[in-house]
């Protein structure tokens, strides 16, 4: 009886041995073998290490191109329309004063456009008041007048011919002066304005006419500001009141006053009109096209 149960029990441990060893060999086979494949240079998909045999990272070539088209026929963001255009006028510098028109008028009170100057000395505005008054070029404008006269026979008493032209051309030349030292040299010392003629240089005909025209009842004083005109307004009567005194005597009246003081400021806001086109009219004339610009190098 013991001898049965021994070779029972021997059957029985031999059966569970068969069955534990044929479990654990079945485990090992179902096990993946983990390693890390490295992945050739030129090969074209990723691969990534076999973590198990149904879990494949490898991107496909053919989803990568499809999100690539995907992302390529998507439209482009619209336009900026705020945002800041090139900037399409040119950078040239206008052209440049000249000391004289046509190489005889006096423009000695001319500033070229985009000049900047310190401010003007006593000095140097009775040296342009000088220049304008007693320059050779000064005598042309009254032999013009002289010669207007001459014909509109407006004062009688200077007679005709000769005799008349002789008083007529130095009642014009007195007034020129009076007027130049008055506008130009005493009342904007004391009222500390520019004299000069600053050029505006830029935008259309009308634009720069009007802002030519201007300038007879506006000017800057000697910090840089816009302001009312004294010296060209006050100084111009002032002269219009003294030439009364030269004149015949009937012609020493309110009207005649007025007249005088309105013929100055014209001559002189058409002479500004001259000076803020006389740059384009020497450069279109004698000196081809305008100077080009360049820019510096960076």
């Amino acid at each position: 009886m013991r001898r049965l149960l021994s070779s029972n029990h021997q059957l029985a441990i031999a059966l569970t041995l068969f069955v534990c060893g044929t479990t654990l060999h079945a485990q090992q086979a179902t096990l993946p073998d983990i390693r890390f494949t490295p992945t050739p240079a030129s090969s074209a998909p990723i691969q990534t290490a076999a973590v198990s045999p149904a879990l494949d990272l490898t991107v496909s070539p053919i989803a990568a191109s499809t999100s690539s088209s995907a992302d390529t026929d998507q439209p482009a963001p619209p336009a900026d329309i705020d945002a800041p255009q090139a900037q399409t006028q040119s950078n040239e510098p206008p052209p440049k004063q000249t000391s004289r028109i046509l190489g005889i008028l006096p423009n000695f009170r001319a500033v070229s456009a985009d000049v900047k100057l310190p401010p003007q000395t006593a000095k140097e505005k009775f040296t342009t008041a000088f220049k304008d008054s007693f320059d050779y070029s000064a005598i042309f404008i009254p032999l013009a007048l002289a010669g207007y006269d001459l014909e509109s026979n407006p004062y009688p008493e200077f007679g005709t011919g000769g005799v008349a032209f002789g008083r007529y051309l130095w009642h014009a030349a007195a007034d020129q002066t009076i007027e130049n030292l008055l506008v130009e040299g005493i009342v904007p010392s004391i009222t500390h304005e520019d004299n000069r003629y600053y050029t505006l240089g830029r935008g259309g005909f009308f634009k720069r006419t009007g802002y030519a025209l201007s300038r007879a009842v506006i000017t800057r004083n000697d910090a840089g500001k816009d302001v009312f005109n004294i010296s060209e307004v006050i100084g111009s009567g002032a002269a219009g009141g003294i030439s009364t005194t030269y004149y015949p005597t009937r012609e020493r009246t309110v009207g005649s006053f007025g007249s005088q003081w309105g013929i100055d400021i014209g001559i002189d806001a058409a002479s500004f009109v001259a000076k803020e086109f006389w740059p384009d009219i020497n450069h279109a004339l004698f000196h081809g096209a305008k100077p080009t610009h360049t820019a510096p190098a960076q």
